[in-house]
């Protein structure tokens, strides 16, 4: 396996050297230079990194203000006062 892994390696590199060769070769034989592709757009800036996801909307809140999103398992905070017999319901923020 690590053969492979090594060869694909190699075979990339190589593969890569061989493009930058040719992009060289054409560069040469139509006269251009890097400021040129530069200034027709082929060096384009990379996308900008996707947005960071929202927070999660809070849910249920103690008194102490202690949160829960409703995803995922129930927080110990809130698994003890349904234990001791409070509704899940008393602890819900505002209307969903």
């Amino acid at each position: 396996m690590a053969t492979t892994a090594v060869t694909a390696a190699m075979t990339a590199k190589t593969e890569r050297a061989d493009a930058i060769r040719w992009i060289q070769a054409q560069m040469d034989d139509y006269g251009l230079t890097l400021e040129e592709l530069d200034a027709a757009g082929c060096f384009a800036p990379p996308p900008p990194p996707p947005a960071a996801p929202p927070p999660p909307v809070v849910c249920y809140r103690n008194a102490e203000g202690l949160t829960w999103d409703g995803q995922g398992e129930m927080p110990s905070w809130l698994k003890r006062a349904v234990n001791a017999g409070q509704s899940v319901e008393f602890y819900r923020v505002g209307s969903l």
